[in-house]
């Protein structure tokens, strides 16, 4: 141990050439390959790629907790400056000594809280766990330090929360318990991986002024891991680029957003969604790499140019969506879940979901539904193609009542109205290939008898949405998610609807793949004139996609307009709440961001000299 050494005097971690490999019966893959990266003291570095990029599995191998077999550490060293042991290498650490390091001076926060949290014990119970295992503590001064977490955390009513189960709070609470769990024994370093995906952008932006102030307060270094550059502006330092498994490009946040070299990473910064130009497609990474083809675009700015969207071809288009009567008719729609129930199960007291909702959507029109989760926009959907059934409130489809419809006739209407779900995995049968899920709807509803003709429309659907007709015999646990998406818009294609809804259908995606995935629902809507419900809590996202926007706050739309109206001269408190809370990723916001982290340690460092 007394040969390791640290390239600088303020590095706190330095990992060296790591390699990692998968082995499976088919073949080894490469998953990390000559990985070298370093954290300096105070400091938060973020490490953004797509799914598969290797950034997980680095941050695993920092706590030594890849599983072996299949993974396998194939080369190189993870030096750690520990408090307790003095310099040492974590790859070489026995179980013992590898215990007492993780989670007591290197803190995980995970993607999805709820797998990480143990739904029979309560939260305040797990987090004190922590403190007694690692800092050997009394019962009640672990009580007495996670109710202290909790309230640091900003999470309400901190006493409550100790007592509660996981599942009684909800996801962006639940992460900052999470959170809390990993500071528990005020760790050197804070490894925090994809800790906003799929939250909404008021939790998220709770979550990342949390995890700044506890770095302030701390001086805990953070390795924060995104595939969203947006995210990684608001909070790091310093940025690696990662893709198939290397390293790519690094550099300070200003320089890799200002002056991106690898075509790579101009391409993660390309494909997001920006609030600033209205574009008619989301570039790829693969418009910026290649893809057999040449590349498309030479820069980001080559790239917006040729894709931004005339006013004139707006106004235009808005003309044509508003010829004719409405497709879609929802008039005074209430919709209600009981929260208390009597002797006899009859509700006693009642939630409003959705409270007295009215709107038109015209044919070949996109309308973005915004809102915090809890909103209702999820049970609006739901109701609206009958999944649920409303309290009160009428519903028309072309002109017909389909409130009171059911049985046959509602099955025929579900021909015509279709949804797309959030996570296309829990919406797809692991047990049917793909090819039977999308030919199920053809199945049920008769379309197409013939069992050799449904096959063949299924074939035509996967290549409509960009899968390989091959693909017909595997099942979805072989897939990735954007992939997994694609199957699911193609189910939803089979019964050639003519309103669909997206439900969250990508919030979940890497921003690559989600580029792509927007860039099929446009191509499709063009092609067949869809008519689309667009249901999300990113406005970034809706605004791309909607010709109109709804924002609905506790049951209620508070606000309708037109894109720009609603991001230029928002009328309610709560949609500018919303926008404000949206990562930029600008250049101006990030040098404000970085000169504020430079201030805060400036002033911590000298309020420690001179104590």
């Amino acid at each position: 141990m007394e040969s390791l050494k640290l390239s600088s005097p303020t590095a706190l971690l330095e990992i060296r050439d790591l390699g990692v490999s998968f082995n499976n019966r088919e073949r080894e893959t490469r998953a990390v390959d000559g990985v070298d990266i370093t954290l300096h003291k105070g400091e938060t570095i973020g490490i953004v790629g797509e799914s598969g990029s290797g950034k997980s599995v680095t941050a695993l191998s920092v706590m030594n907790l890849l599983k072996s077999p299949p993974a396998r550490i194939t080369s190189g060293e993870i030096l750690f400056k520990s408090k307790s042991h003095g310099l040492i290498d974590i790859l070489k650490l026995g179980p013992k000594a590898l215990g007492a390091v993780r989670g007591n001076e290197i803190g995980m926060i995970f993607q999805e809280p709820m797998s990480s949290l143990n739904p029979v014990y309560t939260c305040g119970d797990q987090v004190a766990e922590v403190m007694r295992a690692h800092l050997h503590l009394t019962r009640e001064e672990a009580h007495k330090r996670a109710v202290a977490l909790f309230e640091e955390v900003q999470l309400p009513r901190p006493e409550k929360i100790f007592d509660t189960y996981p599942h009684q709070i909800s996801g962006g609470q639940k992460q900052r318990v999470m959170i809390a769990m990993a500071m528990a024994c005020n760790p050197s370093i804070l490894i925090a991986d994809e800790p906003t995906t799929a939250l909404d952008v008021t939790v998220q932006a709770n979550i990342l002024r949390v995890m700044e102030k506890l770095r302030e307060n701390h001086d805990t270094s953070i390795i924060f891991i995104s595939h969203d550059f947006s995210v990684i502006a608001e909070v790091a330092d310093r940025i690696y680029v990662m893709y198939e498994g290397k390293i790519v490009e690094s550099g300070n946040v200003f320089q890799i957003f200002n002056h991106p070299i690898h075509p790579y990473t101009q391409g993660l910064l390309a494909c997001r969604p920006r609030l600033d130009i209205k574009l008619r497609r989301l570039p790829t990474v693969s418009d910026f790499l290649g893809n057999g083809d040449g590349k498309k675009y030479n820069s980001i700015g080559q790239a917006l140019l040729l894709n931004a969207e005339m006013q004139r071809e707006t106004i235009q288009k808005r003309v044509d969506v508003l010829y004719g009567g409405p497709l879609l008719k929802v008039k005074n729609i209430t919709t209600t879940f009981p929260v208390k129930k009597g002797l006899f199960g009859k509700a006693k007291k009642e939630f409003k979901a959705v409270d007295n909702v009215s709107f038109e959507i015209y044919p070949g029109e996109t309308v973005g539904l915004v809102g915090e989760s809890g909103c209702g926009k999820t049970t609006l959907g739901r109701t609206i193609i009958k999944l649920i059934e409303a309290a009160s409130g009428e519903i028309y489809f072309e002109g017909k009542a389909i409130h009171s419809m059911k049985g046959r006739q509602l099955r025929k209407l579900r021909e015509k109205m279709q949804i797309i779900f959030q996570d296309p995995y829990s919406s797809l049968n692991p047990r049917k290939t793909i090819g039977e899920a999308i030919a199920e709807p053809l199945k049920i509803h008769r379309i197409i008898a013939d069992k050799e003709a449904r096959k063949q429309r299924v074939y035509e659907l996967l290549e409509r949405v960009g899968l390989d007709p091959g693909y017909y015999h595997r099942f979805p646990h072989e897939f990735s998610g954007g992939q997994r998406q694609r199957v699911s818009i193609a189910r939803a294609l089979a019964t050639n609807p003519k309103f669909i809804i997206c439900d969250e259908s990508v919030s979940a995606l890497d921003v690559s793949v989600q580029a792509q995935v927007l860039n099929l629902l446009n191509d499709l809507k063009k092609e067949f004139n869809f008519t689309y419900l667009f249901i999300s809590h990113d406005l970034s996202v809706v605004k791309f996609m909607a010709d109109r926007i709804f924002v609905m706050n506790r049951g209620r739309l508070v606000e309708m307009g037109y894109p720009e109206q609603l991001f230029d001269r928002p009328k309610e408190e709560y949609t500018r709440n919303l926008l404000n809370a949206i990562p930029k990723g600008d250049i101006e916001d990030i040098r404000k961001a970085q000169l504020r982290r430079r201030l805060a340690y400036a002033k911590k460092t000298l309020f420690e000299e001179n104590d």
